[in-house]
């Protein structure tokens, strides 16, 4: 044992002299690390060096994604003789699983293993549910005998079985990646030195436009595969680029900074309620300074730096006044009777991001509806090119162009521009790059409304109603899906941002997760509205608004309806953005 000490106290030595002949500069300041846990180094860690390697991952997994998303339910369908209604409800599940568990893989992450470990370790989890689902559609006694059949069949219990474990893993894989990726690579950026900070605004940007880019080739050369060639290729080339992606993230590793995990972040909040509620009758201190926080230079919550106190909420700052019972038996410091000033804050950012949170839920119900109705009144109109018939789903891509067309336009002139007017680095502040693209969101359903009148008035003048393809070209949508792709460059880029600046950070995963549960509540937001106004209105005999012959119907209705539903959160949202308190790591400067 004194052995043992001596060798650490050794390599302890060693570490610190490795660093003492070393310029200060020459670290991160952030309190990131190598991959063997030592002060990252700028100029062999982290920065643009490493981003390739990320965003290569994220492109690969998201055409991975997006190539078994975009037409499952046409092989729900076609190869397990599922409902059109069964089939939906089987997608939205699995869908709504891969959107909500990304709490469980980042609080993993940011508690107990890091970043880098879940990725890896999930990706892996995905990779072995891509190649089961390529299997299920491939190998005869595992593919479903409905596939390429017009015979009523079923699958076997053992190809059900197979398949669903598939889809499963996948969305288990997805748990990990999803809400650690965009953080990991944030990461790689020392927010303490200013240069890299402006470089880290770039990078939400740059992993946003990698997305779009796997969706881009998912959405067109995938699903013409899978319409054409079968589906044991395409959903064998999506799990070769999930292949890829996993390589592309492994071979950066001696590139990467390291954020070292805090602990169990849902224990530190009990301990902050707890504590504040025990001294209910306490009174705060106006001298804040007088609240307990510990003198040494680093926060007690490992890989977190110290946040100053901030006025709100005051009651919890009970949980930080020192009292005689503090202490256990033993002498030390009791965390359920005594808090630190950043413990306290920790949960105080997190109670501040709810409402900015909560606002992000409408603008994702307008987005959903490119994949519903947009796609239904699509589905009314003139489909064809000459004699070529255009899918009404395949119009996403147009939200997919863009995306890739606002990403290079807002990095290399927008932001400039913006930052001659505002003074500001990122040209923009994340909370209003966030309301540009909710007032975006507005217009895009007000163009979807005006488009729907245009085809309302083309059946009533020339008495369409039973006719299914209104003589009015598909192409009238295109605008609404452009401007929902531009709204997207702001406010879910700009959410990706500002949860990752404004978490604690030792939370941040958890909130990035938090984050993408918006699109999962949006979807299921999306229907209940549809519920709602079906419910209404189709009482006493009326055909309602989203009628099976949408030309008897009136989706415009509804589009006017989430036009104003949007207006309104915009305004509760400005308000929100008044209110809103930034944290501040000790010894950084605000900027809003």
């Amino acid at each position: 044992m004194e052995e043992d000490n001596k060798n650490s106290q050794v390599k302890n030595k060693e570490k610190n002299s490795d660093r003492s002949v070393r310029p200060i500069d020459e670290y991160t300041e952030d309190g990131s690390v190598d991959l063997h846990g030592n002060p990252a180094l700028k100029k062999k860690t982290g920065n643009w060096k490493a981003c390739p390697f990320i965003l290569g991952n994220e492109m690969c997994e998201r055409l991975a994604y997006y190539g078994i998303n975009t037409k499952m339910v046409n092989y729900l369908i076609k190869g397990f003789n599922q409902g059109n209604s069964t089939a939906a409800k089987t997608f939205n599940n699995w869908s709504g699983t891969c959107y909500i568990t990304p709490l469980i893989g980042a609080f993993l992450a940011d508690s107990y293993l890091g970043r880098y470990k879940i990725i890896a370790i999930f990706s892996i989890v995905y990779f072995i549910g891509m190649m089961l689902l390529t299997l299920s559609a491939s190998v005869p006694s595992l593919k479903p005998p409905c596939i390429n059949s017009n015979v009523d069949c079923h699958a076997s219990t053992s190809q059900t079985g197979v398949f669903f474990l598939s889809l499963y893993l996948i969305a288990l894989g997805t748990d990990g990646i999803k809400p650690c990726l965009s953080s990991f690579g944030a990461d790689q950026f020392d927010e303490m030195d200013d240069e890299e900070r402006k470089k880290k605004s770039s990078f939400f940007n740059w992993f946003y436009f990698s997305i779009n880019i796997g969706a881009l080739v998912s959405s067109s050369v995938l699903v013409w595969i899978q319409d054409n060639v079968g589906w044991g290729w395409g959903f064998g080339l999506p799990t070769v680029a999930m292949g890829i992606a996993i390589c592309s993230f492994f071979a950066g590793t001696t590139l990467y900074r390291h954020q070292k995990p805090g602990g169990s972040a849902l224990t530190r909040i009990a301990q902050v309620i707890i504590a504040s509620f025990r001294k209910w009758n306490a009174k705060v201190p106006a001298d804040k300074s007088l609240l307990y926080e510990v003198q040494d230079k680093e926060s007690v919550i490992e890989g977190s730096r110290k946040l100053e106190h901030t006025d709100g909420f005051l009651f919890l700052d009970k949980a930080a006044i020192e009292t005689g019972n503090d202490k256990s038996v033993a002498g030390s410091i009791n965390p359920w009777r005594l808090c630190t000033v950043t413990q306290i804050e920790e949960f105080k950012a997190i109670i501040r991001l709810l409402p900015i949170w909560a606002t992000g839920i409408i603008f994702s119900t307008v987005y959903i509806q490119m994949g519903t109705l947009f796609v239904e009144q699509g589905d009314t109109m003139d489909i064809h090119i000459g004699t070529f018939k255009i899918p009404p789903a395949s119009l996403f891509i147009f939200d997919t162009l863009s995306v890739i067309f606002w990403v290079p336009v807002y990095d290399r002139i927008i932001v400039p521009v913006a930052r001659k007017f505002t003074g500001h680095q990122r040209g923009f502040t994340q909370l209003q790059r966030m309301g540009i693209g909710l007032v975006i969101s507005i217009l895009a359903m007000v163009v979807a409304a005006v488009v729907e009148i245009k085809r309302l008035d083309m059946v009533k003048k020339h008495n369409y109603y039973n006719l299914k393809n209104v003589p009015m070209s598909i192409f009238w949508q295109v605008p609404q899906y452009f401007l929902v792709g531009a709204a997207e460059i702001f406010t879910f880029i700009g959410q990706l941002e500002f949860f990752y600046d404004q978490a604690p950070d030792a939370m941040r995963s958890l909130c990035s997760a938090l984050s993408l549960t918006t699109v999962a509540l949006g979807s299921y937001l999306s229907s209940l509205l549809v519920t709602i106004v079906t419910h209404t209105t189709t009482k006493h005999g009326k055909v309602g608004w989203i009628p099976d012959n949408l030309n008897y119907g009136h989706i415009d209705y509804f589009f006017w309806l989430l036009s104003i539903l949007s207006a309104l959160n915009f305004l509760v949202y400005l308000a929100i953005s008044r209110w809103y308190t930034y944290k501040m790591p000790t010894g950084t400067r605000l900027e809003k």
